[in-house]
């Protein structure tokens, strides 16, 4: 009987296979690259589109939604001349492999492909000529479909023979003792499930930064993490650090108010850094900073957060001091909302992000996590030595607006810090 099943699934589950174009270009601890070459569509003779993805060993959340996926299909135009790409559409799948979202890129830049990247696999995959007759299918991907395959029959496998056991079991119980049987089916009555927490987290009080690893569950990495940020900035390994590769451009901007703070979500524009390419989401605003130098605390702080294709975070810190008026704060807070929660898109006016930045790019780097819950580690930070200047008129407008937001340093137990030198 087993084998009949066994052989009836992999008749059934066959034909589902056969139908997969997506082919192993890479594989990395944690994820693995794969192109459909099907969709391999000439521009001109140096510029191709094309759709990738990259499939995660386990799904990561979705800071949009909330919810998570764990298959990023990227829609990406290639130019092999010059070796480079733009990112077009990204397209975010849950476990199921039903869609989560899908985001147009507004504004695509081109981004420098680097040698022995993924991205230099999939262009070489791009700009290699197309096999008939699918040819290029590689071992890698038909061993992960019959992985796949076999995982699949065991699981199917695996839930008939607990099912056939528990109805023995239910009907040896039943045989036995009628009154053994009902205090069985009692006892598997399901508990309701706890009420949600009613305080929420905040800045101060009993929902402030002292609580949140026990507010809720999914915050506990606030309280026992050991990656956490901010920290104090002291004593860093001075070495000569890759420069950030910057491709930030005045774009569109959204500012919004979050209650806690000014947020400021952007579309296009990033860095490139250690073979890794990060797209910037969102500017946040801190009071005062949370980062601290040696000791010394700023007057503000921006954070520009940043996410890479396969969901990696990368914060860029902006310290903020007392002086001269700053344009690019000016034309955020010119937009602020009238209302808590509210939100401002100005139609025609663009953020210079590049003018946000320091003139001397200079920075400390470590791994951190999140400075506001669910304070998620593996987050790279990149700190700017060099603080930029706002006006007193600025400072005192969030200061009307807000109430300190800025999370407490954290230990940094024995972690590394390089800085240039």
């Amino acid at each position: 009987m087993r084998l009949r099943l066994i052989s009836v699934l992999v008749a059934t589950l066959c034909p589902v296979l056969a139908q997969a174009t997506w082919q192993v270009v890479d594989v990395e601890q944690g994820k693995r690259v794969e192109i459909d070459r099907d969709s391999i569509v000439a521009l001109s003779k140096t510029d191709f589109t094309a759709k990738g993805r990259l499939v995660l060993d386990r799904p990561i959340v979705d800071p949009k939604t909330s919810a998570s996926y764990i298959v990023i299909e990227i829609f990406n135009r290639f130019n092999c001349e010059e070796r480079s790409y733009a990112t077009l559409k990204r397209s975010y799948y849950k476990e199921d492999g039903s869609l989560l979202r899908q985001e147009e890129v507004i504004n695509p830049y081109d981004m420098p492909v680097r040698s022995g990247t993924p991205d230099d696999r999939l262009l070489r995959e791009v700009c290699r000529p197309k096999l008939p007759g699918g040819a290029a299918t590689s071992v890698g991907e038909t061993v992960d479909k019959v992985n796949a395959a076999a995982n699949e029959l065991r699981k199917l496998n695996e839930q008939m023979v607990e099912k056939e056991v528990q109805k023995n079991l239910n009907i040896l119980i039943r045989s036995s003792s009628p009154a053994l049987a009902t205090k069985r089916v009692s006892s598997r009555r399901k508990v309701p499930p706890m009420p949600a927490p009613v305080i929420d987290w905040d800045y101060a009080g009993e929902g402030g930064p002292a609580h949140w690893g026990v507010l809720k569950t999914e915050f506990a990495a606030c309280a026992s993490g050991r990656r956490q940020s901010p920290i104090d900035l002291r004593d860093g390994i001075a070495v000569d650090l890759e420069p950030v590769r910057s491709a930030y451009r005045p774009v569109p901007f959204r500012v919004v108010d979050t209650r806690r703070n000014l947020s400021v979500s952007v579309s296009g524009g990033g860095f490139d850094l250690l073979g890794r390419s990060y797209e910037l989401s969102r500017i946040e605003f801190h009071r005062p900073s949370e980062f601290t130098i040696k000791g010394e605390a700023f007057d503000m702080e921006a954070q520009l957060v940043h996410q890479s294709i396969d969901g990696k975070t990368a914060i860029v810190s902006v310290l903020l001091e007392k002086g001269v008026e700053n344009p690019v704060v000016q034309m955020v807070l010119n937009n602020i909302p009238l209302e808590k929660g509210g939100e401002v898109a100005p139609p025609t006016l663009n953020l210079d992000v590049p003018a946000l930045l320091p003139e001397n790019r200079a920075y400390f780097t470590f791994m951190g996590s999140q400075t506001t819950p669910p304070c998620s580690e593996d987050v790279l930070w990149i700190v700017f030595k060099q603080p930029v200047q706002v006006s007193t008129a600025q400072l005192a407008i969030f200061q009307r607006l807000y109430p300190p937001n800025a999370r407490p340093v954290q230990p940094a137990f024995g972690r590394i810090i390089k800085e240039s030198r």
